[in-house]
């Protein structure tokens, strides 16, 4: 997974800096993105092997962003964390394919078990 990155999007500066060191800690090369528009000028998308992202975040939020992303990556694995769910946000996130979505805070465990899933069913 050399060429390969588990990309985070969160506005939250702390919220990514943990991400990243977990990630880090687990052996996987992150990306930490400070907003959905900054991860898309990043020319990233191809070289994303699985992409956690925020619910709510100034500009384009996560699910706007999964929206967009589909139709080039249709089967890349998406993982939600959010402090702010709603049902609706949830029904659209989970009919869109995201893998999972998980409550901050969130347990590293919990998310690491999911990058797992996520990149076995990617592989």
């Amino acid at each position: 997974m050399a060429d390969q990155f588990v990309v985070a999007i969160d506005d939250d500066h702390r919220v990514r800096q943990s991400i990243e060191s977990l990630l880090e800690s687990a052996d996987y090369s992150p990306l930490v993105f400070a907003s959905a528009k900054e991860f898309m000028k990043s020319g990233m998308l191809a070289r994303t092997a699985c992409l956690i992202l925020d619910v709510r975040m100034p500009g384009m939020g996560g699910i706007e962003l999964q929206h967009r992303i589909r139709s080039e990556r249709p089967l890349l694995p998406i993982i939600f964390i959010s402090a702010h769910w709603n049902s609706q946000s949830r029904e659209q996130a989970l009919g869109e394919g995201a893998l999972d979505l998980l409550p901050k805070p969130f347990d590293a465990a919990d998310l690491l078990e999911l990058i797992r899933k996520a990149l076995m069913h990617e592989s």
